[in-house]
């Protein structure tokens, strides 16, 4: 099956980033644009309590279930967004990794930020996306 996102690199930029610079996708593609995905539970608990990379890994299976709903899956994505309740690289760096190891070679374009705090009690991690398909 196609696929709609086309991800742009460029030689005159620093190859040091873990994304592509840019990414195209046709008129013809839909544009499916998601809600933060959160560390939330079935019964809308947060969790693992204090643990970025656990919670960055709940993001990335709880966004999978969001697109597939949208019938999209992580290599649809054109552009996301990784937002860490925290001011320590470190932190960042955690939720990174588990991040970029789910997206295997689809180094989308994106965004990692470390803000002051998340919209749920014991949040640390929150993944904004969007995604394009050809339907």
């Amino acid at each position: 099956m196609p696929r709609a996102v086309t991800l742009v690199r460029s030689n005159a930029l620093s190859d040091v980033a873990e994304y592509a610079y840019a990414a195209t996708a046709p008129p013809e593609a839909r544009l499916i644009f998601l809600a933060g995905a959160c560390p939330l539970t079935a019964d809308g608990t947060v969790t693992p309590v204090g643990d970025y990379a656990g919670q960055a890994a709940l993001v990335v299976d709880n966004l999978r279930t969001a697109l597939g709903e949208a019938g999209a899956g992580l290599r649809d994505l054109i552009s996301t967004r990784v937002l860490v309740a925290s001011s320590r690289q470190e932190d960042l760096g955690a939720a990174w990794e588990v991040y970029r190891d789910a997206m295997g070679d689809h180094d989308v374009p994106s965004t990692l930020m470390g803000v002051t705090v998340l919209g749920y009690t014991d949040q640390l991690v929150e993944i904004e996306a969007v995604a394009a398909v050809l339907d």
